[in-house]
């Protein structure tokens, strides 16, 4: 025989399941981006805080603690909806769906920039250095053999001899100069020290200086070929010098960063929302209407586990671009039945990002820019369930999917410098999560969760180093009044092992045996 489960008295175990919302999700999500507020029934309303304390440590390659990187994270969601008439309900919906907020603390490969990651830059200008230099040699010693082919020439008359003999020995001169040159860049490879870079600039400088004045002692006995001559190879000299300066300062600027990688991204979700009623008891329902999304973020990477992109800050202001939701529901009243299908659509941000890239500085590039890039916050689909077991207790699972394995974040000049975005996933995102409310008094639920969370794949960004979690989480709700309630919830997450990557999949760390907790706090008001 059929059994009528009364949902007036169901609803006080319904949703205090999810007072703790879904958290430290796979790749940016966060809220979960429910929707249950816009399928109550009458006029809804509810405020809901969640607060996130996760512990994430690990290692670096090296055997250094990372020290807890996942710094505490909160947020709000609110809703309210009401119907009008029996088909019609209108609703507005706001969390904040995407966000990261990780810090690496203590004296690991994520924190400053130390001597190795100072080293390698300055090895890489002595080589570029060094490099450029022995192609000038090479080209002053083609023209040392264009003169002494000449010079073999018996009938060559005497004065220009003399101009061409001048000539080969500013040449040489010059030769000798650049020779030493080489030699002190090759030292500085060797010991790739920021007190040997300033030392070979002051052996530079004064070098410049004393081959300036041997040419101004002579210059009156040169010919004005000569001279002018000279004087090209002295300017081309001068403006190695201040190359080299420019680096050496750049190199310095990167070995002055202090700061330890951080991240932080926060998005805002506002959903205006329209639905209405069909079937014969209208127990069906389809819904939808525009989104709009803020995006906002701040990276910096720092330490050697970066390499050359060791010292990049990015600041990328906030932009609000629009989307859309839909989605279809079921009613069952009897049974105390829902089920809903809710999709939200992909949303185009173009965000405008001021980079600082250190390393550009020591190719000799701009290391400020300010440009538009592109950024696709991923679309969703979420399942939504409920039905009553007997008149006293609520079953509900929850299935979400989001395709993070499509999505990246290119800044330009950090892509334009590495050919790599700065955040990309694997794979996609599935996340089920399976509970029970019981009504214990006519004012009192409470309720029990498990949950599971596929993670994005592993090894992860750096920036994030989990691989999804298992879950469990209690809740009350107690009906303070008629219309009024209050709820509060909490969820205890383990999170899957993880090795981070850079976006080359180099392997730079190593995660394992970390667990965080997600408290939450909801008020609610309903009129039916």
């Amino acid at each position: 025989m059929s059994q009528n489960f009364p949902i007036s008295k169901l609803t006080l175990a319904l949703i205090t399941l999810s007072a703790a919302s879904l958290t430290q999700a796979a790749g940016l999500d966060r809220s979960g981006q429910d929707i249950t507020a816009f399928l109550q029934d009458g006029t809804y309303a509810e405020t809901v805080y969640t607060y996130i304390d996760a512990d994430v440590t690990g290692v670096d390659n090296d055997g250094n603690k990372s020290g807890d990187i996942a710094e505490s994270y909160d947020f709000f969601r609110y809703g309210v909806k009401t119907d009008i008439g029996d088909r019609f309900s209108v609703g507005v919906l706001y969390d904040e769906p995407f966000g990261a907020a990780a810090k690496y603390e203590g004296d690991n490969n994520f924190t400053g920039v130390a001597d190795v990651t100072g080293a390698g830059a300055i090895q890489t200008v002595a080589q570029t250095a060094v490099g450029r230099t022995q192609d000038k040699i090479d080209q002053i010693n083609t023209q040392i053999a264009g003169i002494d082919a000449a010079l073999a020439n018996p009938n060559l008359p005497p004065a220009q001899q003399q101009v061409l003999g001048q000539n080969k020995a500013v040449l040489e001169l010059a030769n000798g100069a650049l020779a030493n040159a080489v030699t002190g860049f090759e030292s500085l490879n060797d010991a790739p020290t920021l007190e040997n870079y300033n030392n070979l600039i002051e052996g530079t400088r004064e070098n410049i200086a004393q081959t300036e004045g041997i040419l101004n002692q002579i210059a009156p006995g040169l010919s004005d070929e000569t001279n002018q001559l000279a004087q090209n190879l002295l300017d081309g000299n001068k403006e190695d010098l201040a190359q080299s300066e420019a680096t050496r300062d750049a190199v310095a600027n990167l070995l002055s960063i202090d700061e330890a990688t951080n991240v932080e991204v926060r998005s805002h979700t506002l959903s205006l929302i329209g639905g209405m009623k069909f079937g014969a008891q209208n127990q069906f329902q389809i819904y939808g209407g525009p989104v709009a999304q803020r995006l906002e973020a701040d990276v910096k990477l720092r330490g050697n586990a970066y390499k050359g992109a060791a010292g990049y800050t990015a600041h990328i202001s906030p932009d609000q671009d629009y989307g859309w939701l839909a989605g279809i529901s079921y009613s069952k009243p009897e049974i105390a039945l829902k089920a809903a299908l809710t999709y939200r659509s992909e949303i185009d941000h173009t965000l405008n990002a001021a980079e600082y890239f250190p390393a550009l500085a020591i190719r000799g590039q701009n290391p400020n820019s300010t440009t538009k890039f592109d950024v696709t916050t991923p679309e969703s689909v979420n399942l939504d369930l409920q039905t009553g077991v007997n008149p006293t207790t609520l079953a509900t699972a929850k299935v979400r999917w989001v395709p993070w394995g499509d999505f990246a974040i290119r800044p330009p000049a950090y892509t334009q410098a590495s050919n790599l975005p700065l955040v990309d996933y694997d794979k996609d995102q599935w996340q089920v999560e399976l509970g029970l409310g019981k009504r214990l008094a006519p004012k009192l639920a409470v309720s029990g969760t498990v949950g599971w969370d596929s993670g994005a794949g592993n090894p992860v960004s750096s920036l994030g180093p989990i691989e999804g979690y298992y879950s469990v989480g209690l809740g009350a709700k107690y009906n303070v009044t008629e219309n009024w309630a209050v709820s509060a919830g909490g969820k205890y997450l383990w999170f899957g092992d993880a090795e981070g990557s850079l976006p080359d999949s180099t392997i730079v760390s190593d995660f394992e045996d970390n667990d965080g907790y997600v408290l939450g706090v909801k008020l609610s008001y309903q009129d039916k």
